[in-house]
């Protein structure tokens, strides 16, 4: 995968419902971080995949009176183990001043299940939908959703249960199984934990009452992973169908078209991740898969009040190399040409505009709640939402029919019609479908 990081201006539209003098929150600057398990190397591809995000690492504003005091003074009850559980609830809730929007201490703009619901029309809407304001949780879901993931993160279920009760989240039907029957390795960068962390929470977080299943491969290895993949298949279909999510993946190889097989089990629904640079990305290519891509989505810096949603400009896109365009994309063809068009829908994933994560697991020496980016969240996002939509197709073919169909009507779906994205910014969102982000992002339940 190739990154190359492009600041991008945004057409600014009025921010609407909120007065900067409403919420006003100071920003905090961040810079992007590429973890190891999301980076490609010429050896990998066709053998090995990588995760799809991105880490936006917050800088610490100056530290809140209560951390500039003595921390002994803090904790002294005289009870060494009170004490420490104590220390360890007042910095999982303050991150050290930067908590989660809606959590302790207020957060910034940066996006919760609540934000991100509220701007996707899967809440009652609430003028400005800002992260500080907005709380109305998406409550459907049901049947079955898989993560897979390669590794093993051991705080999964307690991480996955941190991050519903500081957003309000009913817990969780939850199960982690291992593809082999033996429990994986840890990935001791933590790229893989946290990639585990997010696609959980924000997947459940979706769709609520789901069962959600975390398959873990034994390892990073495209043979793993789609072991891992048969496993999560079998018990999304036994469960009566559902969705299978892969935030993960790898330059396109020759011998792809070999592993179709892999994404077509019945009452199965398979998402990937479109990637973080310029060109398609395996296995989001495959015409059994739902390519799932980034956008930006642009907030008021005064109020956090939604703005508009454009083409972020480092999603994975553009045509595969080896698949023949699908039947649902032939209306298209005047367009994406003779070969599969990646992507197909799009979710917000810019780490700039990046979603809350909590992660004990340490990843690029930090733990906590972090702030992620990367089409790594749009995978399971987009899968959660498919899930509580409720209509549960035979094949991502059958999903993929239903979405293109709606192309143009104006129902189920918001046309991104701003910002570039590929190799020289070469392609441009516009109206219809695009490059950029297939047919745009989610707009409400109907259509899916």
């Amino acid at each position: 995968m190739k990154y190359t990081f492009t600041i991008i201006a945004i057409t600014c539209g009025i921010a609407y419902g909120s007065s900067a003098a409403s919420a006003q929150v100071s920003p905090i600057s961040g810079t992007v971080v590429i973890p190891d398990s999301s980076k490609e190397r010429l050896e990998d591809i066709g053998y090995r995949s990588h995760t799809n995000l991105l880490l936006y690492e917050l800088r610490e504003p100056l530290e809140p009176p209560y951390l500039r005091a003595s921390e002994d003074a803090r904790f002294s009850s005289g009870n060494p183990r009170a004490d420490e559980s104590t220390r360890r609830s007042i910095e999982i809730g303050s991150t050290r001043g930067v908590a989660p929007a809606g959590g302790p201490g207020g957060g910034n703009f940066y996006e919760t299940p609540a934000s991100l619901a509220c701007v996707y029309g899967l809440t009652a809407p609430v003028a400005g939908c800002s992260p500080t304001a907005t709380t109305a949780l998406p409550t459907g879901g049901g049947r079955a959703i898989a993560i897979v993931d390669a590794y093993d993160d051991p705080n999964a279920a307690s991480d996955l249960a941190a991050f519903n009760a500081e957003f309000g989240i009913v817990a969780a039907n939850f199960q982690v199984v291992y593809a082999t029957g033996t429990r994986p390795p840890v990935d001791p960068s933590g790229g893989w934990e946290i990639e585990e962390a997010l696609d959980i929470e924000w997947a459940h977080a979706m769709a609520p009452n789901a069962a959600l299943f975390l398959v873990e491969a034994a390892s990073s290895k495209n043979a793993d992973l789609l072991t891992a993949v048969s496993v999560a298949s079998n018990l999304v279909a036994q469960a009566g169908g559902g969705e299978v999510s892969m935030s993960w993946g790898g330059s396109e190889f020759t011998k792809e078209i070999n592993d179709e097989s892999y994404f077509q089990t019945p009452s199965v629904v398979y998402f990937a991740s479109s990637g973080d640079g310029p060109g398609p990305l395996w296995p989001s290519v495959s015409p059994n898969v739902v390519s799932s891509a980034g956008t930006t989505v642009s907030r008021n810096p005064s109020s956090g009040a939604f703005q508009q949603e454009v083409a972020w400009a480092n999603t994975g896109s553009g045509p595969s190399s080896f698949f023949a365009i699908p039947s649902y994309q032939a209306p298209l063809a005047g367009i994406i040409g003779k070969n599969r068009g990646t992507p197909d829908l799009a979710f917000d994933a810019d780490p700039h505009t990046g979603v809350w994560v909590y992660d004990s697991y340490p990843a690029n020496g930090k733990t906590g709640w972090r702030v992620v980016g990367g089409t790594s969240v749009a995978a399971p996002s987009l899968a959660g939402v498919i899930n509580a939509a409720g209509s549960f197709y035979t094949s991502s073919a059958a999903e993929l029919t239903a979405i293109y169909a709606e192309l143009g009507q104006g129902i189920g779906f918001s046309d991104i019609v701003s910002g570039t994205c590929y190799h020289y910014a070469g392609y441009l969102a516009g109206p219809g479908w695009d490059f950029c982000s297939g047919v745009g992002s989610v707009s409400g339940y109907q259509g899916k």
